[in-house]
């Protein structure tokens, strides 16, 4: 059995965020698991483009952006059956109850709030991403 540092990955991940301090930031976090491709969106339209096109294996998205907010996106993602399945965290500097609510209301996975605790992120992400496998191989 492999150690959580060996675990390999094939995933393809969307960064859906507008500002690009948080996107660099989310991408050195992935770099951690190898295997994992990282796509990015600059705002909600670009993300449901990119959601359809390249079907990704987890979306992590902002919820306040210019366009189209990331509750938005949430429930386009959510109502279409083609995207429909793809599990989609929240990760935004929010941190109300009302926030949290709404998010899982627009059909979210999971919510974490700004600053990002590394491990906690990562130990989510991994969490999601095999739960998403085990579904994809019938397992």
């Amino acid at each position: 059995m492999q150690s959580m540092n060996e675990e390999r990955w094939s995933a393809r991940v969307l960064i859906v965020d507008d500002n690009e301090q948080n996107v660099e930031l989310l991408q050195a976090y992935l770099e951690e698991l190898p295997g994992v491709e990282t796509l990015t969106a600059a705002n909600g339209v670009e993300a449901l483009d990119l959601a359809n096109q390249q079907l990704p294996d987890m979306i992590l998205l902002d919820i306040m952006m210019p366009r189209m907010s990331g509750y938005e996106v949430c429930k386009h993602l959510k109502n279409e059956s083609r995207t429909r399945e793809i599990p989609v965290i929240m990760i935004t500097a929010l941190n109300e109850s009302s926030d949290y609510e709404r998010a899982m209301e627009c059909g979210a996975d999971d919510f974490l709030t700004r600053p990002l605790n590394r491990a906690e992120f990562l130990a989510r992400l991994r969490s999601m991403l095999r739960i998403r496998q085990l579904r994809n191989s019938g397992g």
